[in-house]
Order: structure tokens, then sequence, then C-alpha cells
């Protein structure tokens, strides 16, 4: 089949372009939180996850500590590890494919690679997406970041609050379901009460222990009933990469 008749590169190539562009919001809130240009490129070179990143300068953002906003992303970074074992078991990539292909694994990459029957455009879809994003991601994350420079003080725009407002917006769509509803009220009593006794940062990473711990206990009850794990992982971010494939993301 001709590549560009191949639908994994077809959906490959769509995602790719639509989180690429939103790689410009996150270089821009990147400055206007404090960071300079080269450190946020290379969150985005290096980390290359768009919740954790903007987890990272919502933190940041908030007056938290480094320590407190790597903890952060580092949690909400988890589960691109459950993401690696289900990828690894399907694609099979060996040598010095192995640690391009863990870079790469991402909501995007694998939304693609699963939502194809056939295994070579399997194959196709995720490095189709996965480099894809990677590239883009940043490409406009070093526009964003020079854009965001240019505009001085953050404060004369109103954008010191922008990256906590960013993330609630990459957040919002997935509370689509009653237990995913349930566990973003938990995270945010757990906030609300460290806030006042919790140093700048922790309560944030707080919440994401709580999220993680309850996404991990209801992860063991589910497959306890015959759930399929790859293709509730294959929902979600499909769903999301119709909206805006943040990422990165």
């Amino acid at each position: 089949m001709p590549l560009r008749r191949s639908p994994g590169v077809r959906v490959g190539v769509s995602i790719a372009v639509a989180t690429g562009l939103y790689g410009v919001s996150f270089g821009a809130l990147a400055v206007a939180s404090g960071l300079t240009t080269a450190q946020a490129c290379v969150l985005s070179l290096l980390l290359f996850s768009g919740g954790s990143q903007f987890a990272f300068v919502g933190v940041i953002a908030g007056g938290g500590a480094g320590s407190a906003a790597a903890g952060a992303a580092a949690l909400l970074g988890v589960r691109n590890a459950i993401y690696g074992m289900q990828l690894n078991a399907l694609l099979r990539p060996r040598g010095l494919l192995r640690p391009l292909a863990a870079q790469v694994t991402i909501d995007e990459s694998l939304a693609t690679s699963t939502g194809q029957s056939d295994p070579v455009e399997q194959r196709r879809g995720f490095w189709v997406a996965g480099v894809g994003v990677f590239l883009l991601w940043n490409l406009f994350t070093l526009i964003g970041a020079l854009a965001g420079d240019a505009l001085g003080d953050p404060r004369r725009w109103g954008l010191d609050g922008a990256a906590v407002a960013a993330f609630l917006a990459l957040l919002w769509p997935r509370l689509r379901t009653r237990d995913a509803g349930a566990v973003a009220v938990a995270c945010a009593l757990v906030t609300v009460i460290a806030v006042p006794f919790a140093p700048p940062g922790v309560p944030i990473v707080l919440a994401a222990v709580v999220a993680a711990g309850l996404g991990w206990s209801g992860g063991r009850a589910g497959s306890g009933h015959g759930r399929v794990v790859g293709a509730d992982a294959s929902e979600g971010p499909a769903d999301d990469a119709g909206e805006h494939r943040g990422g990165a993301v």
C-alpha cells in the first residue's frame, strides 16, 4: 500500500500537526511562568509529555519550588511507562529503536498505533505520530517561547495565571466519567486542605499522589473484571486527539 494511502500514516500526520501547533501555547506559557527560552525548549526535548510539562510550569507559576514541580510532572508521567509496556509487547522494537521508541511513547503514538488493526499499520502509525509530534512540538515550543519572551512582563498582559488555566483546559476533557470526576473532586479537596499548611507547590504534588493512588487502585479493580487495558488506553487518547492532542503530550 502506498504510504499516502496508509491509514496509520494519515492519522499519525493529522495528530502530529494538531499536537505540534499546541506546542506554541506551552512555549509562551513556560516563558510567562519565569522559565527562559532555553529551559522551555529543554523541557520539551527531554520531558516531552504535554500534561507533565503544563503541570511543571503550573507549579512554577504558582510559586512552587523546582522539586515540587518535578515531582508533579513525574507523577503525571507514570502513565507513559504503562504505555511503554503495552507498546513493547505490540511493536517489539529492537536495537537502537528501543530508546527512540521509549522517547516517543506518548498518548498520541499509543492512540494511533492501537487504533489500527493491521500490525504493519500499527507500526507505521506509532512512528509517524510519535516522531511527528516530537519534531513539531519542539519546533513550536521554540516559536511560542520566543513570542512569549518578546511580550515582556506577563503581568502586563494578564498571563501570569495562564499556565494554571491551560493545565485546567487540558484536564477538563478527561472528566467525562463519574470516576474521573470523583478523582478530580478528591484531589481538589486535598489541595484546598493542604494549601494553608504546606509550602507552595507541595499541595499539587499531594493531589497528584492521591490521583495516582486512586487510578492505580481503580485499574487493579477493573482488571479483575475482564477489562482490556489496551482497549481502554487507546480509547482515551483517541478521544483527546480529536480535540487538540496536547501533550505532548
